[in-house]
């Protein structure tokens, strides 16, 4: 190692990033977690102006007035206001990197496993305009993987479920890579919106996204769960416009989220059945493993288990096992080599 690369090693403050459609995860080299805010940011309406990011613009979600507008500039898994996307990546970055290297960051980020090369770029871009040195990225499942300790650069076979705000990745890895993948564009925002559709529809009644967001975690199950369960829920009526109060159930709500789980199941059947006969017997005897923050469903472990005859194991800390993972790779970067000669990305 020459003297200016044995000087950017150690005094680089590098990063690892789940660019999250709900939330962003940064990881520093030798400190672990540093951050975990919404994917959200505030700007004035007509100046574009930024106001606030992160946990500060996610209260204002819902609350603001005419003048000012919430935005969630990740959508399903991947960008859609490149700008604002920019901004907030800076925002961040310059968050965790205060007081510390002047040198620019060299920073590994998680993307969904079937993102497009367009898609690709505007990542990359994003990160390289809010003062990356360099940027790798790396499939999500194959970090979730690497976050949960599965032993991925192994010949055998694991199968990860990561179930995020916008999308969920299903894959089968092997040393390494990914041996065969499914992504849907259904996760826990999409839970989220059929919540909502449906008060609308059978109680006409019209609730925010936090609110729908409180029902889900609370009273939200894949399975019938051993004691009933129901909630208050404050909204406002589509017909009068004021404001009342309901009371749901769990079976309700079970009812509601019926057709996205039925899709994600779907995506899953369809893994397994275009999984290598040599990695299936690993399946088997392993499990699928659950990531991700809408793995935390109630009852989705029961519900899968019943689907797929098969073992179904949930992370200790189904939020993190992404950026764990990524983490990992920027501390031991061979693995990333490793991992990178099997895929698609980083060219």
């Amino acid at each position: 190692m020459g003297i200016f690369n044995y000087f950017i090693s150690h005094f680089s403050q590098d990063m690892a990033i789940d660019l999250g459609t709900s939330s962003t995860l940064i990881y520093i080299k030798g400190k672990g977690i540093v951050l975990n805010e919404p994917s959200v940011v505030t700007v004035e309406t007509n100046s574009k102006k930024l106001l606030a990011v992160g946990d500060e613009a996610k209260r204002m979600i819902g609350r603001t007035p005419g003048n000012l507008t919430a935005i969630r500039p990740m959508r399903e898994g991947v960008i859609a206001d490149f700008d604002m996307t920019e901004h907030m990546l800076r925002h961040f970055i310059q968050k965790v990197h205060r007081g510390g290297t002047l040198l620019r960051p060299r920073i590994i980020i998680g993307v969904p496993s079937r993102i497009t090369q367009v898609e690709q770029r505007a990542v990359k871009e994003s990160a390289e305009l809010a003062g990356a040195r360099e940027v790798y990225l790396i499939e999500e499942p194959v970090a979730a993987a690497i976050g949960a300790g599965l032993p991925i650069t192994e010949p055998s076979g694991n199968m990860v479920v990561d179930i995020g705000g916008g999308t969920t990745d299903i894959a089968v890895i092997s040393l390494g890579g990914i041996v065969y993948s499914e992504s849907v564009r259904v996760a826990g925002d999409q839970l989220d919106g059929a919540i909502t559709s449906y008060l609308k529809r059978e109680y006409s009644l019209l609730i925010g996204e936090h609110m729908a967001e409180r029902i889900k975690m609370e009273i939200g199950s894949a399975y019938p769960l051993p004691e009933k369960k129901q909630m208050a829920v404050k909204g406002r009526d589509v017909v009068s416009g004021i404001p009342r109060t309901i009371l749901v159930d769990d079976n309700e709500i079970r009812e509601a989220l019926q057709d996205c789980l039925t899709t994600i199941i779907r995506a899953i059947r369809l893994a397994l059945e275009n999984t290598p006969p040599e990695l299936a017997g690993d399946i088997i005897d392993r499990g699928i493993v659950l990531t991700g923050g809408g793995s935390m469903l109630q009852g989705l472990d029961n519900r899968l288990r019943e689907e797929t005859s098969l073992p179904i194991v949930t992370v200790d800390d189904p939020l993190t096992s992404v950026v764990l993972g990524v983490g990992k790779t920027l501390e031991e970067f061979s693995l990333l080599r490793k991992i990178s000669s099997h895929s698609r990305l980083n060219p």
